[in-house]
């Protein structure tokens, strides 16, 4: 071997064994390797930061930030309500949420999936009377197989038909990993749905911060003119509303409580609807029925935009304990809502305004994002951790997702690069304001940036020091004379177990030069086995480190290290048995 080569496996070993230690945050292990390799000479300086610009880092920065913007638009929440109606069987729970998010994973990125989505399972689960564990973990494996779909529904993908455009001349298209991931998608559903759930053993897990820590909000939401709810009654509304697990408590009328829950009254135009809910279901409710929080025209007269939702508890030391919604004059003096109060799970009687608040209760904001800071300080309040709540735009579902499809339908038929598709799509997110500028670089996960950043170089690196060819060899020698379609279920085996202890992204950068190297070797066509790489990378389901769905679940699933493999063993046994003759189907040697 070469000096380059030596220097090359030596960093590969230490980065693996840090992926694996997991002491260290992943993107600073591979930076750290990236600037060895080039200071002692085993990645030329031309090569060192390519992997930055290079489209495959590009694509999934820019499908995160669509991925945002589908969800801000509420071009995903109707079918995640659908998951509300399963009832309390689990089979068809898990094929319900786990279909959806496997549809949605093809789409979008699969973590965004798995984290619009979870909340719902443990809803599903508290309702069922259920434990959290009996389903988390199916939901993630789900939404890792809807990945395998598409070209941008997991990172392996998107690297693996960028290395082909690289060597051979073209890359993979959107739809060309359809036949395979589908297939194995499908079939790892249905295992999951049937045996795979059973498996698992079921306990209550510790849901996270997020989720835990705040109990229903009472909100007060409003009539517009020309909302879609005019003239419906009350009764009707409540059912509806009732699925998406908000519970209207009454009505007020020219300022008077109308009776009980004025179930009978049908709405007009000025009414403020009581209801009660998390604050997500709030949110759907009001875009969905096309309902207003109380005075957003104010606040957008007021020069607001950019709106957000924002939780703050009230301390002892707040200027505001032991005072009325209606005395504070937020809307008044500082532009913002107070949509909702929850008070430690206690159901509040009567109306928001007339509420005085006390130390404990938890508020709910609403308002232009960059006074929101400023509010609650003035407030004296404690504002909680942020956890991803957005002010849904029901009206724009249709244009996000419209804009979304013809990107990728543009892609797909070749009249534009994936990657300038994505581009256009992110830019009119922003400029129509779908996507707030403020949340563009928050919603990039910029570890997995720098990942792949810091790995395409050392990849090319390894490539071009016939390091690669060399991994090859080894493969080619241990399978010599066995047949072609043997060798290739040799590379998803490799690659799978790989995955399983590493970051799957890392695992492709080296997986798919190997691959090629071996294709060639063989005489045989080299999209099979960067099909084969490109399933095997993203099946990580025997550990909950090799995918981030699965390191998510781990707390909330009550789940342990060794709970992974009772359902990944057989499910990776499935993928392999059913996507090797796939692949052979659909991308012949």
């Amino acid at each position: 071997m070469t000096y380059q080569q030596i220097a090359l496996f030596g960093l590969f070993a230490v980065v693996f064994a840090f992926l694996i230690w997991g002491r260290f945050r992943y993107d600073l292990v591979a930076f750290a390797a990236l600037i060895i390799g080039v200071i002692i000479g085993a990645v030329p300086n031309d090569l060192a930061f390519t992997g930055f610009g290079h489209p495959a880092t590009l694509i999934v920065a820019l499908v995160l930030v669509v991925s945002r913007g589908l969800v801000n638009a509420g071009a995903i929440g109707v079918l995640a309500r659908a998951v509300r109606r399963t009832g309390e069987s689990i089979p068809r729970h898990v094929v319900t949420i786990g279909g959806i998010g496997a549809a949605l994973s093809a789409f979008i990125n699969n973590v965004a999936a798995l984290a619009l989505l979870m909340p719902v399972d443990i809803e599903a689960a508290k309702r069922a009377g259920r434990p959290v564990g009996a389903t988390l973990m199916a939901l993630s494996f789900a939404t890792i197989l809807g990945g395998l779909v598409t070209m941008i529904g997991t990172p392996p993908n998107i690297i693996v038909a960028q290395y082909r455009g690289q060597v051979e001349g073209a890359p993979f298209s959107m739809f060309d990993f359809a036949p395979v991931g589908l297939a194995c998608a499908l079939a790892g559903l249905a295992f999951i749905a049937t045996i795979g759930w059973r498996l698992v053993p079921q306990r209550e897990g510790a849901l996270p911060d997020a989720l835990a820590a705040v109990k229903d909000y009472v909100a007060e939401l409003e009539v517009p003119e020309g909302s879609k709810s005019i003239g419906r009654r009350v009764q009707d509304l409540r059912s509806k509303t009732r699925e998406m697990d908000v519970e209207i408590l009454g009505l007020v009328r020219g300022g008077k409580h109308l009776p009980g829950r004025a179930l009978a009254a049908e709405l007009r135009e000025g009414d403020l609807i009581l209801v009660e809910g998390a604050p997500s279901a709030l949110d759907r409710v009001r875009s969905e029925y096309e309902l207003s929080v109380v005075g957003s025209s104010q606040i957008e007269e007021l020069g607001g935009s950019d709106m957000t939702l924002t939780e703050a508890v009230v301390t002892r030391e707040s200027r505001i304990d032991g005072r009325s919604v209606k005395q504070i004059g937020l809307l008044r003096h500082h532009g913002v809502s107070l949509l909702g109060v929850s008070r430690q799970g206690k159901r509040i009687n009567g109306r928001v305004p007339g509420l005085t608040l006390r130390a404990g209760d938890i508020l709910l904001l609403y308002g232009p994002a960059e006074r929101m800071d400023d509010v609650i300080a003035w407030l004296g309040a404690l504002p909680l951790a942020a956890r991803g709540l957005n002010v849904t735009q029901g009206h724009r579902a249709w244009l996000a997702a419209g804009l979304f499809a013809v990107a990728v339908g543009a892609a797909s038929v070749g009249i534009i690069d994936l990657a300038i598709a994505l581009a256009a799509v992110a830019a009119l997110y922003v400029a129509l304001d779908i996507v707030p500028i403020r949340e563009v670089y928050d919603h990039i996960e910029w570890p997995v940036v720098v990942l792949l950043g810091s790995m395409i170089p050392l990849g090319a690196a390894l490539e071009e020091a016939g390091g690669t060819a060399l991994i090859a060899d080894w493969i080619v020698a241990g399978t010599a004379g066995l047949p072609a379609a043997v060798i290739l279920t040799v590379v998803m085996l490799v690659t799978m177990t790989l995955s399983d202890v590493l970051n799957n992204t890392a695992t492709a950068v080296v997986a798919a030069p190997t691959g090629y190297e071996i294709a060639a070797q063989l005489g045989v066509s080299p999209d099979p086995f960067l099909m084969a790489v490109a399933v095997a990378a993203s099946c990580a389901f025997l550990t909950p480190i090799g995918h981030k769905n699965n390191t998510l679940v781990l707390g909330p699933g009550g789940y342990s290290f060794g709970d992974y493999w009772r359902m990944g063993l057989p499910l990776e046994i499935l993928i392999i048995a059913v996507g090797v003759p796939m692949i052979l189907l659909v991308w012949p040697l």
